[in-house]
């Protein structure tokens, strides 16, 4: 049975997350979770407002696998372990879990989508650099303006 008190939090929680207050997110979350402590999507979800809003990795990595352990069919909660990783500066282990999730969760064009976006880097600029340096950040941003300005223009005379 749903409990509406801890979906009410659970949405309002969304809410911030989307306009990009995770700690507004964090005690609603933590909330939800308290009324339903076995919904898994609340789990992940607390996972993802912990990782945003006070880098505690470890802890919300365990929340997000825990929920995709409990339900593995669920698209969603592969992406949201793929984001703490991601946030965690954990690239790879974003990459193998996307993969998983396509294995367990069928095909979903937003793990695919996050899956390309994670996957795909450009060699840098001046390669003998490190991919950090400021030149080579600065370079590569130029490199992206030009390169998405030239094919929006392309799609306007088409």
């Amino acid at each position: 049975m749903l409990d509406t008190e801890g979906f009410a939090e659970f949405r309002k929680a969304l809410g911030a997350l989307r306009d990009g207050h995770p700690d507004v997110a964090l005690p609603h979350m933590q909330r939800a979770l308290e009324l339903e402590p076995e919904n898994p999507f609340y789990k992940s979800y607390l996972g993802v407002a912990i990782a945003r809003a006070e880098q505690r990795w470890a802890d919300a990595e365990d929340l997000c696998d825990s929920a995709v352990r409990r339900k593995r069919d669920q698209p969603q909660l592969y992406l949201n372990l793929a984001e703490v990783y991601a946030a965690a500066g954990r690239r790879q282990d974003a990459v193998e879990t996307l993969l998983m999730g396509i294995r367990y969760a069928q095909r979903d064009s937003r793990i695919q989508r996050t899956l390309n976006e994670l996957s795909l880097r450009r060699r840098p600029v001046i390669p003998f650099l490190r991919r950090e340096n400021l030149i080579n950040r600065q370079l590569g941003q130029l490199r992206h303006r030009t390169r998405r300005r030239r094919v929006v223009t392309e799609e306007a005379t088409t």
